[in-house]
């Protein structure tokens, strides 16, 4: 009784953050929703979700057969598996506590970090894992430079693997004209460096010829889609044939914030030069042609393509942004496909997120209504739950 009273003590004295103490869940009365399901034609309508020690240990049509933790009467919404990020910038600062709320009532419980200093994105994970914040799961990444030596390149590969830092930010490869010799020398050599100590390479290959030459280079992770050319179904077959996933990116350079308003003012109908004139003159309407398409040829390839949003955006606004993007050229189905398994495998964690099975980590998103009827209804979050931690509760 007395070691009861203690635990539950502890518990309390975590209360400004999602507990680390309530890995015990169950959930009634939800539509349960994930890419198995929806591709066999086996969507549960109204079904249950038992979660114990932070891992799925049952999911079924109807009431469970005996519950645990709290329960929580989805009351006919959806639960789908929590969002990933497979590509966002992210790091600790003053607004991190903020910045990671935010994410997590987006609905995105795991993000891999685009860049930066691997320290800061190191301190960010602790900083959430030791209960300090309230955020996602993060898995931080490391920068990797190819304009020294072939040498040099290799040192920042082991330091980061010495620091427990499984994957390379994004490696820059030049897109026009493209790579030199020097880069894919030393793209050569990190890839080589990166199998031996056990990290991810990941590439930001914005054309065709850089896209090429990263896969012809070994990567294994490219975090573009080219959107400095069109990708040809023979280059898009290479990448597939490779087995080199691909992040889609598609909506990073497309300006719809406040496009879609009600008003009929005009936002590129106003005479300015078209796309210079969009994005603060860089080019980034161009772009937003480029990358839906090419998104589309690389999935049809048969490639794996994942989802992220390469922004510091608002979460929810890029999550609006991104989807509302990909909603061109892909049914919900592929989404709900590209937004968990693909995605799950790209940051190496499919046998852990992804899909709701048995055996899973319990990360949940509730949405207040069906994400097969359009993307808008995956803006919808009310409930988040990571590892079995009820992180955000809307209701």
């Amino acid at each position: 009784m007395k070691r009861h009273t203690m635990t539950t003590f502890a518990c309390l004295m975590l209360g400004a953050v999602a507990s680390l103490c309530a890995q015990d869940v169950t959930i009634t009365n939800a539509r349960i929703v994930d890419a198995n399901r929806v591709a066999n034609g086996t969507v549960i309508e109204r079904g249950s979700i038992v979660v114990r020690g932070g891992k799925i240990v049952s999911v079924q049509a109807g009431a469970p057969s005996a519950t645990s933790g709290k329960t929580i009467d989805a009351k006919g919404m959806s639960v789908m598996p929590g969002f990933i990020d497979a590509h966002r910038h992210i790091n600790t600062g003053p607004m991190e506590k903020a910045q990671m709320q935010a994410l997590l009532e987006a609905g995105y419980t795991t993000i891999l970090s685009g860049g930066g200093p691997a320290e800061g994105n190191i301190t960010l994970r602790d900083h959430i894992d030791k209960g300090v914040i309230n955020g996602p799961r993060i898995i931080p990444s490391g920068a990797v430079r190819l304009n020294g030596t072939a040498e040099a390149a290799r040192a920042e590969v082991r330091k980061m693997a010495e620091m427990g830092v499984k994957f390379t930010g994004e490696i820059l490869l030049t897109p026009v004209p493209g790579p030199s010799e020097k880069e894919i020398e030393n793209l050569k050599a990190v890839v080589d460096e990166a199998k031996k100590v056990g990290v991810m390479v990941q590439v930001h290959a914005v054309s065709s010829k850089a896209m090429v030459a990263a896969v012809e280079a070994g990567v294994p992770l490219l975090v573009h889609l080219p959107n400095k050319d069109w990708v040809s179904k023979e280059d898009a077959k290479k990448v597939a044939a490779a087995g080199t996933k691909v992040l889609g990116t598609v909506g990073f350079g497309s300006p719809v914030f406040g496009v879609f308003a009600e008003d009929n003012k005009a936002r590129f109908r106003d005479g300015k030069a078209w796309p210079e004139g969009i994005i603060d003159g860089v080019r980034l309407g161009e772009e937003a042609g480029y990358m839906p398409v090419n998104a589309r040829t690389i999935w049809d390839a048969g490639a794996i393509l994942g989802y992220c949003t390469d922004t510091n955006y608002d979460p929810k606004a890029g999550l609006d942004h991104e989807l509302k993007i990909l909603n061109v050229m892909f049914s919900t189905q592929d989404l709900i496909k590209m937004m968990g398994p693909n995605t799950a495998s790209y940051i190496q964690m499919g046998d852990q997120l992804g899909t709701l099975d048995a055996g899973k980590l319990a990360d949940l998103v509730l949405l207040d209504g069906d994400p097969r009827e359009g993307y808008w209804n995956w803006l919808k979050t009310k409930v988040v739950v990571k590892g079995g931690v009820v992180v955000v509760d809307k209701r």
